[in-house]
């Protein structure tokens, strides 16, 4: 049993059959977007069918395209003609899948995704927002037209099927080595200072997957460690149509261990930054969604050689942050990005 995803004009006329929602980047290639268009020609006259596959960055609600506003902008578009056929895609597992469920008067056809394109990210809505979620989208839509892409010729919303999918980050099965970081700070009244030194043991972790973060403490001073503070960052840079740039907190968690003065402390402590914690904070950016299925916080963005930031629409990272209360001394900070 395969599950096959499809949708169905407005008019009947076109059908689009997928087998699946999820395209995995793998940094190298990307997986090929294999499909199928069901037809009933019986009203379609002197209209040919297109399938298009489209990589849009959307900034604005769709109600806004009534009033002359442009809600997205194209990053990426691909047309295809498949009646009368005029694309031909060397046939696939899937494609025999699909014809089979689709049955009689249905059209391949087969997109492949630049791997320079960016992975879908959405930024999570408010309570309030209504409409489709900021954030880089692909969407394969098929549609009746005489032409491809006439910019005067008005498609109804009747002869077109749309499905939109993912294209989602490979994470690579090797991790690096992880970061370090380090920092000495003095305070007035005492002649020593503290020293904290943070570790993780690799590059890379996996959604809802648990961080070791290795902590050293050792406080030569005269003042009192209180406890610390770990925070979580996600900075999310808009690079696509303004500067915009922004950091919310994923994950912020106290503990609360002393360190007196002149001794030390060598421990693991472990995080977990998940979405289910950060469900009502509005722009936050999370691996793109479909309709109201599950998603995660975004991924980090894979900077590959030569890609221009632009094309990327929006850039997500992540930091952690650990801050030392120190009695009478106030803070010491010690980061590192994730």
């Amino acid at each position: 049993f395969h599950r096959v995803f499809k949708k169905t004009s407005g008019n009947g006329g076109l059908t689009l059959y997928l087998g699946k929602r999820d395209y995995v980047d793998n940094v190298t290639a990307v997986d090929k977007v294999d499909g199928v268009v069901k037809l009933d020609p019986a009203d379609f006259g002197d209209r040919k069918v297109f399938v298009q596959l489209a990589c849009a960055f959307r900034y604005g609600n769709e109600d806004l395209d009534f009033m002359g506003l442009q809600f997205r902008k194209d990053i990426w578009i691909q047309h295809y003609q498949i009646y009368p056929a005029d694309h031909k895609p060397a046939p696939s597992a899937m494609h025999e899948t699909l014809l089979k469920k689709a049955g009689d008067n249905a059209h391949p056809f087969t997109f492949e995704i630049p791997p320079n394109l960016p992975c879908s990210v959405s930024l999570q809505p408010g309570p309030d927002d209504k409409g489709k979620a900021c954030g880089v989208d692909f969407e394969v839509k098929t549609y009746l037209a005489k032409e491809k892409s006439n910019p005067d010729e008005k498609i109804e919303k009747k002869d077109t099927a749309r499905l939109v999918i993912r294209k989602i980050q490979y994470a690579p099965s090797q991790a690096g080595a992880g970061p370090k970081a380090e920092i000495c700070k003095s305070f007035m009244m005492s002649d020593k200072p503290v020293h904290l030194e943070a570790s993780l043991e690799k590059d890379l972790y996996l959604h809802g997957e648990s961080i070791p973060i290795k902590i050293k403490i050792n406080n030569e001073s005269n003042k009192t460690v209180k406890n610390f503070k770990i925070t979580v960052d996600q900075t999310t840079d808009i690079v696509l149509y303004s500067a915009d740039k922004y950091t919310k907190a994923v994950l912020i968690q106290e503990f609360g261990e002393t360190v007196e003065a002149g001794s030390t402390y060598d421990n693991t402590v472990t995080i977990t930054p998940l979405l289910a914690e950060n469900k009502e904070k509005r722009g936050l950016a999370l691996d793109g969604r479909l309709k109201d299925e599950d998603t995660n916080l975004a991924s980090t963005t894979v900077l590959r050689q030569g890609v221009e930031k632009e094309v990327l629409g929006i850039l997500v990272s992540y930091k952690i942050k650990i801050n030392l209360m120190v009695a009478g001394g106030g803070l010491v900070f010690c980061f590192f990005k994730e």
